[in-house]
């Protein structure tokens, strides 16, 4: 335990700096004038202040008060000295932060006494605050271990979600990366542009419930198909609401508005403008852009630049305008995402015609 001792008279500092020394564990830091404490700040570490109230200069509550400035000291007890027993003295000194007052001249057996009562207080202030430091990082810690829980139970849903087919795998993951994006500039906090990244490859979940003519049909949808295929947004958000996951709860809210529209032509709920959640209103444009870029059964991948006309030109109609703003802003980020897919695609492709038939079958 480190005592900070500030007195001008060099015997009153001789006397303070051998009580502190008899007391258990303590260590005097001393300093005979306000300057040489001021000069030496902040890199001074103390635990209790001991401060003459009477010194040239500065007195010991204006120097208390120059000390508190910095954060480090905020919450250091300060016991003043002084020979003043006047009420107006001591009520500048309380005022300043006070904790307690030593009588010139000091009684050895007093300054023990009081002093030693400070000393077991600042300890088990410190032990409380070490229990408090060590209980927040195991909260944390917890927490950290129950997102990751978390994040593996989607990552496993997920992959199962596009078992029957593993180029929907592909697109969660795009849908992902983009919705991430397009949230950094929107200027959402880094927690929520992250859980959107990890919530958002669920937002087709519920197209497990569909059978595999209508999944896997090759061609257009029927009128009937269509229709049947639009309730896996309402599928998908059952599927997850239950839980009491945050980040299951978030990839529910997404699976249930990402096919809203702006204008409240969307389904399955015809939600319109703020009404929809803005993870649905960011998923929304997210999925589309993917959807148009990538070769479907029933069409040919669009064209970069075409798909972002495409998107701009619907914003305030079927997309929120401020997330098609957004969009646009994020567009360097969102064409590397698309290339760097591809790129991998083909990488893989590659490592596949080049593996023996022998393994293949293995």
């Amino acid at each position: 335990m480190r005592i900070l001792l500030v007195d001008d008279n060099s015997t009153n500092l001789k006397l303070l700096t051998k009580l502190v020394g008899k007391l258990e564990d303590c260590e005097a830091v001393a300093f005979s004038s306000p300057d040489e404490v001021l000069s030496s700040l902040p890199d001074i570490d103390f635990d209790i202040a001991i401060i003459d109230y009477q010194m040239p200069v500065y007195n010991g509550v204006e120097l208390y008060t120059e000390i508190v400035r910095f954060d480090k000291y905020a919450d250091v007890p300060v016991i003043f000295v002084t020979a003043d027993k006047d009420m107006t003295t001591r009520m500048a000194a309380l005022n300043a932060g006070a904790i307690d007052f030593l009588t010139k001249p000091v009684n050895p057996a007093e300054f023990q006494a009081r002093v030693q009562n400070i000393v077991s207080l600042s300890r088990a202030r410190r032990q409380l605050a070490d229990q408090a430091e060590w209980l927040r990082r195991e909260v944390d810690r917890a927490v950290g271990e129950l997102r990751l829980r978390e994040q593996e139970i989607i990552h496993r849903l997920t992959v199962a979600a596009g078992y029957k087919d593993p180029e929907t795998s592909r697109h969660t993951l795009r849908v992902a990366a983009y919705s991430e994006a397009i949230a950094l500039e929107m200027g959402l906090s880094p927690e929520f542009c992250n859980d959107i990244r990890m919530a958002a490859p669920m937002h087709d979940i519920g197209k497990v419930a569909m059978p595999d003519t209508v999944l896997l049909k090759q061609g257009r949808l029927t009128e009937a198909e269509y229709r049947q295929m639009q309730a896996h947004a309402q599928i998908g958000s059952d599927i997850l609401s239950r839980s009491h996951s945050s980040l299951l709860q978030l990839a529910s809210e997404i699976a249930v508005s990402h096919h809203e529209r702006w204008d409240g032509q969307g389904y399955p709920n015809r939600l319109s403008g703020a009404a929809i959640p803005i993870s649905g209103r960011i998923v929304c444009i997210a999925d589309n852009f993917d959807a148009l870029t990538t070769e479907r059964p029933y069409k040919p991948a669009w064209s970069f630049e075409r798909t972002v006309e495409h998107i701009l030109g619907r914003a305030g109609t079927q997309f929120d305008p401020d997330c098609v703003a957004a969009f646009e802003r994020a567009l360097p980020r969102i064409r590397q995402i698309m290339e760097d897919d591809r790129r991998e695609q083909a990488q893989e492709a590659m490592q596949k015609a080049f593996t023996p038939s022998s393994e293949k079958v293995a």
